[in-house]
């Protein structure tokens, strides 16, 4: 896993958009760095469609994609990995499946959930929310000083997530992070390649 993939790290969510494949090239365009497919409300077949489609577009710009909870989707699509929450299954079991090669994220809140996840072989971590989230609006927001901890606690890399936007990104420089992964800043904007440039200069500013 290289860590630059998470520098800014697209989630999809097609309540923003009505065009959905455009919308993801867009942000790949301007600078998307990995996208992860999280569409909850599709059957199987409609989401593994949409993950073919998107790792085609993906892969036209050498960017990764993760599908979200789903391994059997990642595996039937042919995608990059999966991200697991904490009640997605097990690391390990998603690790035989998918193989060696295969991107595989993990959420953590905790240091302990940090810990656990890199021993069973996560190659990632997404931590949040940093910021009230309209993805997750149940989401309770972490401090930096756990973020820090997090990042100190574990040897692989960790991307924060939640809320994170043009007017807060830079709060987060100086807490180790190797990235942000946006949903609303990027596919909410009315200009999803400028919103995604925008971000990633940003990002490269937060994480020197």
């Amino acid at each position: 896993m290289n860590s630059k993939y998470l520098l800014l790290y697209a989630v999809t969510d097609s309540r923003y958009s009505d065009f959905f494949e455009e919308s993801v090239e867009a942000a790949v365009r301007g600078g998307a760095t990995m996208i992860q497919l999280r569409e909850k409300r599709l059957s199987h077949d409609e989401l593994l469609s949409r993950a073919i489609s998107t790792k085609e577009i993906c892969h036209k710009y050498g960017v990764p994609l993760i599908i979200n909870d789903s391994v059997q989707i990642a595996l039937e699509s042919g995608a990059d990995g999966v991200h697991l929450g904490q009640s997605d299954g097990s690391i390990r079991e998603a690790r035989k499946l998918l193989g060696k090669d295969s991107i595989i994220g993990a959420t953590a809140k905790t240091v302990e959930q940090a810990l656990k996840a890199e021993a069973e072989g996560a190659d990632y971590l997404g931590s949040g929310a940093m910021f009230p989230s309209g993805a997750k609006p149940e989401a309770v927001p972490m401090t930096s000083d756990t973020l820090k901890s997090i990042v100190s606690a574990v040897n692989i890399p960790v991307c924060a997530i939640g809320g994170i936007n043009r007017d807060n990104i830079l709060t987060l420089k100086g807490t180790g992070i190797c990235g942000a992964a946006g949903v609303s800043a990027i596919f909410g904007a009315a200009d999803i390649t400028s919103a995604a440039a925008e971000l990633k200069a940003l990002a490269e500013e937060m994480i020197k």
